[in-house]
């Protein structure tokens, strides 16, 4: 279990924000208009209980989570997508895994571009919503997809809920073939920290959010270079810039948080998230004999 506080967040937005200005980003009265809300923070009753929260493995999480995970409300989709198809564009169509392919999305995109696709996923019940190709069960750390068998490996919004990223990315070089290419987008370190984790309840209603690994940006690179990868390609987007929501007084319910949270502190929220990273894409090369 973990225990999450209305107002663990908050102050740590705002200290976000306050480090900002500390260093030169904003101007005194924005600091003195934090501080001032930091306080008011503390006094506000509606923000004095905290709530536990399941830690839930990937095959439990993502198996509650199938019937609704291709709702278009997914931001990172518009996120890792354009990336994806900007890289496929280079590739040549050939044998493709999808590695933790979930409900196939990647696989779609691979098939409509004339790859011959192989989707494997843990989740039987993300498995059960795919259609159209080859899915396996199958573990990230074991992948039923036989040595040097294809020419490209994508991996989606998975690799943050491994504790350890280098058997993971040294599967994916035993099955690429010599040349394949790697394609990696994952939830950015940056998001992770600040509660991009996504939120499930249990059928009792208990809260529950999937086990999520902040991994930094050099131990994707350390973990690949260990498996005879080389980098090609890194891309850290951004989400777009989003009009100012209405400020509320409402911490909203626990699905919601933290985003509903934010909606409390708004301009410490901007402050604290300008030019904050939500993704991170690789292109990695296993390089020929």
């Amino acid at each position: 279990m973990s225990y999450e506080h209305p107002l663990a967040y908050l102050i740590g937005i705002e200290g976000l924000a306050l480090l900002r200005g500390f260093t030169g980003e904003f101007d005194r009265e924005f600091t003195e208009a934090r501080i001032a809300e930091v306080r008011r923070l503390l006094d506000d009753e509606a923000l004095a209980d905290g709530v536990e929260v399941e830690r839930l493995d990937t095959v439990t999480g993502y198996d509650r989570w199938a019937a609704t995970y291709d709702n278009p409300a997914n931001a990172a989709f518009a996120l890792d997508e354009p990336i994806l198809e900007e890289i496929l564009e280079a590739l040549p169509p050939g044998d493709a895994l999808d590695a933790a392919c979930g409900t196939g999305r990647y696989s779609r995109i691979l098939a409509r571009r004339g790859h011959r696709v192989i989707g494997v996923d843990s989740s039987p019940a993300m498995l059960a919503q795919a259609r159209g190709g080859d899915f396996r069960l199958g573990d990230l750390t074991a992948l039923p997809v036989a040595d040097a068998s294809v020419d490209l490996v994508t991996c989606g919004l998975a690799l943050t809920h491994v504790a350890d990223l280098g058997p993971v990315l040294a599967e994916f070089a035993r099955v690429l073939r010599p040349g394949g290419h790697a394609v990696l987008c994952d939830v950015h370190p940056e998001a992770v920290a600040r509660g991009s984790i996504p939120s499930l309840r249990g059928p009792d209603g208990q809260p529950g959010r999937l086990a999520s690994h902040r991994h930094l940006v050099g131990d994707y690179l350390r973990a690949a270079l260990a498996a005879g990868l080389t980098a090609l390609r890194c891309e850290e987007p951004c989400p777009p810039p989003k009009d100012a929501a209405p400020a509320t007084t409402e911490p909203g319910p626990w699905e919601l948080w933290p985003w509903s949270l934010a909606a409390l502190v708004p301009d410490a929220a901007r402050a604290a998230g300008r030019s904050t990273p939500a993704l991170l894409v690789w292109d990695f090369q296993l390089p020929e004999m």
